[in-house]
């Protein structure tokens, strides 16, 4: 069966890591990557054609390819949602990374320029959004709603009935408790334990580590 052919927006790490896990691990065929024009200093990327964002349709007609928009959560995902509807504009259809090591048991797909890793848990009745990245290792509780250009780092907790906003970032190993909103664009630090609703824009983070003036090798472990 023959691969769809698709093009990745970016050159940056995550578009370096989409193409290696839509390589191994997908029906998709990665062509090729494209950036803004202001940032084409190159001819390829990943032993690939790269080509400027402007020009893809003639080169890359939305008859023949789709797209994948592989961006970090800069500017809480803005920056990410900007390309994601500028490609949705110019008609081409946006795909999906779901790892096949996903355990993903909801009975309702996941929404378009989805980025799921491996090993995440994803529960009964949970709902996702457009343009989302799960990085690996989280646990998404059951009824929990994730919506559209959000990005959830590793070993993230999000218990039931969760509501996760546009636009928001949790932190690796932060944790929200069962029935919690998180507002639009929230920033949950690194290890932060959510138990009741965000304000939106609202920074949360973990207390930090403290320095002891004990050396550890006086400790009896």
């Amino acid at each position: 069966m023959a691969k769809e052919k698709i093009i990745i927006f970016g050159t940056g790490d995550i578009a370096q890591i989409a193409n290696y896990y839509f390589d191994i691990d997908s029906n998709y065929e990665v062509v090729a990557f494209a950036v803004d024009s202001a940032y084409l200093n190159k001819d390829e990327y990943e032993g690939k054609p790269l080509v400027a964002f402007e020009n893809i349709v003639e080169k890359y007609p939305v008859s023949g390819y789709k797209m994948f928009v592989a961006l970090s959560y800069a500017k809480m995902n803005k920056l990410r949602e900007k390309k994601y509807n500028e490609a949705k504009a110019l008609g081409y259809e946006l795909v999906n990374y779901v790892s096949s090591k996903c355990t993903y048991l909801s009975q309702f797909p996941c929404g378009d320029n989805c980025f799921i890793f491996e090993d995440n848990t994803i529960q009964p009745f949970v709902k996702i959004g457009n343009n989302v990245t799960l990085w690996s290792g989280n646990h998404i509780g059951h009824h929990s709603i994730i919506n559209d250009h959000n990005f959830i780092s590793s070993h993230v907790v999000i218990s039931g009935h969760c509501t996760i906003e546009s636009n928001c970032f949790l932190g690796v190993n932060s944790t929200l408790a069962h029935t919690v909103t998180i507002a639009k664009e929230t920033l949950v630090g690194a290890g932060a334990v959510i138990t009741k609703n965000t304000e939106a824009k609202g920074v949360y983070v973990a207390p930090r580590s403290v320095l002891l003036e004990k050396k550890s090798d006086l400790f009896d472990l």
